[in-house]
């Protein structure tokens, strides 16, 4: 197993910024394809952005696309969200999942516990 535990969630005014951490304990973290996705008052849980074990490829959903970045330290284990130019709409709780690689299809087989964002008008 992986234990995945999110961090640097908070208020933060619209059109400011936020970072957020997923650090990962277990297997390696090489292993994995990582992802955040977030659920957002009174919705499902929406697939955010995901980034590939080398750090080479990256997906976005189209409503944060320019305005967030995901990215890795393979060495710290963990996965990074940095959400700038932040919308009232972007208010969630933030999660990371964890694919691991070596299956025969793709799936997110961990979850981390969540971390709250809430951007205030």
């Amino acid at each position: 197993q992986v234990q995945l535990v999110e961090s640097g969630g908070g208020l933060v005014q619209a059109g400011g910024s936020l970072r957020l951490s997923c650090t990962a304990s277990g297997r390696s973290f090489s292993d994995y394809i990582m992802g955040w996705f977030r659920r957002a008052p009174g919705k499902e849980r929406e697939f955010v952005a995901s980034i590939n074990r080398s750090a080479g490829i990256t997906k976005y959903a189209d409503s944060v696309k320019g305005r967030f970045t995901i990215s890795r330290d393979n060495a710290q284990n963990t996965v990074y969200l940095q959400m700038n130019s932040l919308k009232p709409e972007d208010t969630a709780v933030y999660y990371c999942a964890a694919d691991y690689f070596l299956k025969w299809t793709r799936s997110w087989d961990y979850w981390g516990q969540g971390t709250q964002v809430t951007v205030s008008s």
